[in-house]
């Protein structure tokens, strides 16, 4: 989402312009999910914020290896919008393997967005989950990478793509993960590692990742239902004085400011 059109709305108070717009936002992306044809994205530079969003809802990513790619909405006293968070609480489900230590692999899912992780290059994000082994790929060539993306889409399309299923199997950890990320906000907090508005923020996006206030762990949630809960709490991040503070800052000045 670009920061300035998000600004003057929440300055405004037209909340229900701005739930509006980040809902359009979301279904722009799943309209890439859930395309009838291959949608292959073809990074290069820099793909933030909603950048990478667009990537995480394509078919296949073709990433030059010179990609800086991240989610960097918390710099701004925001989480990601445009279904970035959801996509990651999908992520989380799909990679969970019996054995595994739940509250470890969300750990590892939270920090990426709640530190802004950005990668140093394409072979990176995959370590950050953000490109997926085995489905994206990375090119070191920037001249043949867009014919090779188009080469891409076009053997998908001739094999017979099919667009996916809608999903409503999302398995989702809630109070167990949610527990976590309170106690650790507040431990956070209480060090001064990490301001109050920083700790809401963390418990909006863990609230999101967790899948909201479920009582019992693994319940299967709709694509859907994350991208309402991620929407929400954008919204309420949007309408706080701090999160302004850090949006006017970064448009006036060009700096995070940390508050």
């Amino acid at each position: 989402m670009v920061v300035g059109m998000i600004f003057m709305l929440a300055v405004e108070q037209e909340w229900d312009e701005l739930n509006m717009a980040i809902q359009m936002f979301q279904k722009a992306t799943m309209r890439l999910r859930y395309s009838s044809i291959p949608v292959i994205a073809a990074p290069h530079g820099m793909a933030l914020g909603g950048g990478c969003e667009v990537c995480l809802h394509s078919d296949k990513v073709i990433a030059h290896a010179e990609t800086y790619m991240g989610l960097v909405e918390f710099g701004v006293g925001l989480i990601p919008g445009g279904g970035g968070t959801k996509e990651f609480a999908l992520r989380l489900s799909d990679e969970l393997q019996d054995g595994d230590i739940r509250t470890n692999a969300f750990t590892n899912k939270f920090l990426t967005i709640g530190q802004a992780k950005v990668s140093t290059s394409a072979y990176e994000a995959y370590d950050l989950g953000i490109l997926r082994k085995g489905v994206d790929e990375v090119i070191v060539s920037r001249v043949h990478q867009l014919a090779y993306a188009k080469k891409t889409a076009l053997n998908m399309a001739e094999k017979g793509y099919s667009k996916p299923a809608a999903r409503n199997d999302i398995k989702v950890l809630g109070r167990e993960a949610l527990g976590l990320v309170y106690v650790g906000a507040d431990g956070m907090t209480l060090g001064h590692y990490m301001s109050e508005h920083d700790k809401l923020i963390a418990e909006k996006l863990g609230t999101v990742i967790a899948g909201g206030n479920i009582s019992q762990t693994l319940t299967e949630v709709s694509e859907q239902y994350l991208l309402d809960v991620e929407r929400k709490a954008f919204v309420e991040l949007c309408m706080q004085k701090k999160t302004l503070e850090r949006m006017q800052s970064l448009i006036t000045k060009g700096k995070i400011l940390r508050n």
